[in-house]
């Protein structure tokens, strides 16, 4: 199906998933570099980033309910004014060189990106069945702008504005203000009064489908994995190894390039191939992050494992994505998309709180070695799976893309 099939909704998601995710990229970089100099231990120089990403853990759950009320575009305008104060909170923090405001900072951020994260589910929602596959990797290129943007401005505005990293924080604030203006454009969609008073299974019953313990194992363990190495991979080549700054920039911008560039064709694959394929392609990559990346600290090893990590988080997440809506009725969408997203960030934030603590007292070969069980796990969930779909035929519940 052609690109341009797509409604002007979607790409003004994409316009906007573009700047929010330059604000994460950022924080990615400055959150482990600065969190390294403000910290008492450096032990916890990954710390804001776990915060930022536990802030979007638990704050999901409460978004998606506000959602499900009000309708996501007075929550999409809220989440991202709270960016817009997190960010000034943020350079306060840099200023007065404060690890406990800077950590405040970074839970404000995790709020605002997990009203963020909405916005493919908003995108799938405003297409028929046959583009949902595009739709959300349509609003996923949108991280194509954000790796080069991101990481750009947060060394530009390294030294803008008074003390380290103040500039890069009132850019952020910038950015998310710019998301905020470009919301009033959007649509309004409150929830339908048929789906708020549908009947609605218990997570007991909605789990007993495999494919939706494929789709959230797909999404947990991509995101997990991907937060985990990409987290401690800042904090090793700049503060253990000595690499620049630059050099620490090119690797993660490589990264979050990597992980939106295949938006470019994995939804056609998704189409063509099946979610099982693409996942397995993941699992591949992973598993070469891994090999390559415990050969050698040289900048090339960083690279090239990096851009792997990310092409396996693509792969894996999208996959995950596509497969949600075939599993819930429309009353339901809100409570699933909910776990969903309540798991994969609670996940990711342990992996991301854990990556520093795990880097300092184990080291960069054994945080590596620690990701291969993982892997494993979810091969074995994937094979499990597929002989369900053998045994019995997918259990598709109707959804509500498309109505």
């Amino acid at each position: 199906m052609a690109i341009s099939s797509l409604p002007r909704v979607v790409w003004l998601y994409t316009l906007i998933q573009s700047l929010a995710v330059s604000v994460g990229s950022m924080m990615v970089i400055v959150g482990g570099v600065l969190g390294a100099t403000l910290a008492p231990e450096p032990a916890y120089a990954t710390l804001p980033v776990a915060v930022m990403i536990s802030g979007t853990a638990v704050s999901v759950l409460p978004i998606t309910r506000l959602m499900r009320r009000f309708g996501r575009k007075p929550v999409f305008l809220a989440v991202t004014m709270v960016g817009v104060v997190a960010s000034l909170v943020a350079a306060l923090a840099a200023s007065d060189l404060s690890f406990l405001l800077f950590c405040s900072a970074a839970l404000g951020f995790g709020c605002a990106l997990a009203g963020i994260q909405q916005l493919r589910f908003a995108a799938m929602e405003a297409v028929p069945t046959h583009l949902v596959p595009k739709a959300a990797s349509t609003v996923l290129l949108g991280g194509l702008a954000a790796a080069i943007i991101g990481p750009q401005l947060a060394t530009s505005g390294r030294d803008l504005v008074g003390a380290e990293f103040v500039g890069t924080f009132l850019l952020m604030a910038g950015i998310c203000g710019a998301c905020t203006l470009l919301f009033l454009f959007a649509p309004s969609s409150r929830a339908q009064a048929g789906e708020i008073s549908g009947d609605v299974r218990s997570l007991r019953e909605m789990l007993g489908n495999p494919t939706l313990v494929m789709a959230i194992v797909a999404a947990v363990g991509g995101y997990g994995l991907m937060s985990f190495i990409m987290t401690a991979t800042p904090v090793h080549m700049h503060v253990y190894e000595g690499h620049s700054l630059d050099q620490t920039k090119l690797v993660i911008q490589s990264h979050i390039l990597a992980m939106f560039l295949p938006s470019f064709f994995s939804g056609w694959l998704i189409s063509r191939w099946g979610a099982a394929k693409v996942i397995v392609a993941g699992l591949l990559a992973y598993a070469m992050t891994v090999l390559l990346a415990l050969t050698g600290s040289a900048i090339l090893n960083y690279w090239t494992a990096l851009v792997l990590l990310g092409v396996g988080w693509n792969f894996l997440f999208l996959a995950g994505t596509t497969l949600l809506p075939m599993t819930y009725a429309p009353a339901e969408r809100f409570k699933v998309q909910g776990l969903n997203e309540m798991l994969v960030f609670g996940f990711q934030a342990i992996a991301a709180l854990s990556a520093g603590a795990v880097l300092h007292w184990l080291g960069w070969q054994n945080l590596l070695l620690a990701c291969i069980p993982l892997i494993l796990l979810l091969l074995l969930t994937l094979l499990w799976w597929q002989k369900s779909q053998n045994a019995t035929g997918p259990i598709i519940v109707q959804s509500e893309t498309g109505l």
